[in-house]
């Protein structure tokens, strides 16, 4: 496959610390960057970029891709009048009438919703009770057909009984057995003692950490006190949990001072996911404590990360005392900060997003932010390169057979509504 050269480039870093016009040369190795070439080198593919803005692109620190076929879904038998009621109506029935087809459906419209929001990464948390056997390895052999870099996790919980558990155990060790990935638990209300400690064990076994659901609702409070004589952070913290680099600590809305401390002077990181909180009435991070390790995540609302960030930027002028579009931006990228220090590849300098942005006021690196936080959206996404090959050219997916792909979301989500 020949190189990339995007010409007429106009190319801010994601730092924000510098911007640039010229001709980008699109590394197609691995771990590959760009680099500003002269003149267009022979038998490059070549992408003209006059008028255009390029950027690195987005990635998702939590996601839910189990729930993509969702969207217009039969109602829950009655209202759910609380969180747990939510999880139990609407969300666990779907998972467990998951099958390993629509699992893989599932993993196809996401792979096309984030490329088409700019999106070249995702950490996700995934859950099919009934077919958790080679669910992992069948969303990641989709997202590596159409271009993405992932890093996976099956969400271990001791809700429908001990052969479901066993098998994500099972799911869990196949999976990390050749690939990158976490170890995944539902949130403390739903895992026993024996479970948190196997999932610890088995995170160390394989250098890894552990994506949890920490303290979403209050339910997960009350029961920790209650069955456990502490709060959830501090049970996480005396387990493990909060060891590793890689950890990530989804949510963590209800927590107190003393909490927010413990995650402050550990090594976990977090996942912001405001639009989901809202849309369940569940309240709001404040992540004053530990904001340099923040990250955003959309929780199987859509894969637009950009978008998910202003939403968070949004929220915090009444939930943080106040965010600027530069701390937002900042909080946006934190995600590549983690990837990069826990050494997990496919988010490399050659993951880029080209965007038809043509404002009415002025860009410059410095105000780059409030662009992103105020004007620039996925409608702005023109084409996409991912590890160096283009993924997503003016609008259309061009590793997978995107028209194919979405008929078969189609046919998969009538399958998933009738068992609804």
């Amino acid at each position: 496959m020949p190189p990339i050269a995007l010409t007429n480039a106009t190319y801010i870093d994601r730092a924000c610390s510098s911007m640039r016009t010229g001709t980008i040369l699109v590394s197609d190795k691995p771990k590959g960057g760009i680099e500003f070439v002269g003149q267009t080198p022979g038998g490059a593919d070549v992408i003209d970029c006059a008028g255009r803005i390029v950027t690195p692109s987005f990635a998702i620190a939590h996601h839910h891709i189990y729930s993509a076929l969702a969207r217009g879904m039969p109602a829950p038998p009655r209202p759910p009048e609380n969180f747990l009621e939510i999880l139990q109506l609407i969300w666990w029935r779907l998972d467990k009438a998951l099958d390993i087809d629509m699992v893989r459906a599932c993993a196809q419209a996401v792979a096309i919703d984030a490329l088409r929001s700019g999106v070249t990464f995702i950490i996700d948390h995934h859950a099919s009770p009934n077919c958790a056997e080679g669910s992992l390895h069948a969303i990641a052999e989709v997202l590596d057909g159409a271009g993405l870099g992932h890093l996976l996790c099956y969400e271990l919980s001791d809700r429908d009984g001990p052969d479901r558990r066993d098998a994500g155990l099972r799911e869990t060790g196949a999976y990390l057995e050749s690939h990158q990935g976490l170890v995944g638990l539902h949130a403390s209300f739903t895992v026993s003692t024996a479970l948190l400690t196997a999932a610890v064990e088995m995170a160390r076994e394989f250098g890894t950490g552990l994506h949890i659901h920490v303290a979403e609702d209050e339910i997960d409070q009350e029961f920790c006190q209650d069955n456990h004589n502490c709060r959830v952070v501090e049970r996480l913290h005396a387990a493990g949990v909060l060891e590793p680099t890689e950890t990530v600590l989804a949510h963590c809305i209800h927590l107190d001072d003393d909490e927010r401390a413990i995650i402050a002077d550990s090594a976990a990181w977090v996942s912001q996911q405001s639009e989901s909180n809202q849309n369940n009435a569940v309240g709001a991070l404040d992540a004053g404590a530990f904001p340099d390790r923040t990250m955003i995540g959309t929780d199987g609302m859509h894969s637009d990360a950009l978008g998910a960030a202003r939403a968070a930027f949004l929220m915090a002028q009444r939930e943080e005392g106040g965010m600027s579009p530069r701390a937002a931006y900042d909080r946006l990228r934190a995600v590549h900060e983690y990837l990069a220090s826990n050494g997990f590849e496919g988010d490399a300098g050659n993951n880029l997003v080209i965007l038809d942005y043509n404002p009415p006021t002025p860009i410059t690196a410095e105000n780059w932010p409030a662009h992103l936080m105020y004007g620039v959206s996925r409608a702005h996404v023109e084409s996409v390169i991912a590890g160096g090959r283009l993924a997503l050219d003016r609008g259309r997916c061009t590793l997978i057979d995107e028209e194919s792909a979405l008929a078969n979301c189609r046919e998969q989500a009538a399958r998933l509504w009738e068992k609804l």
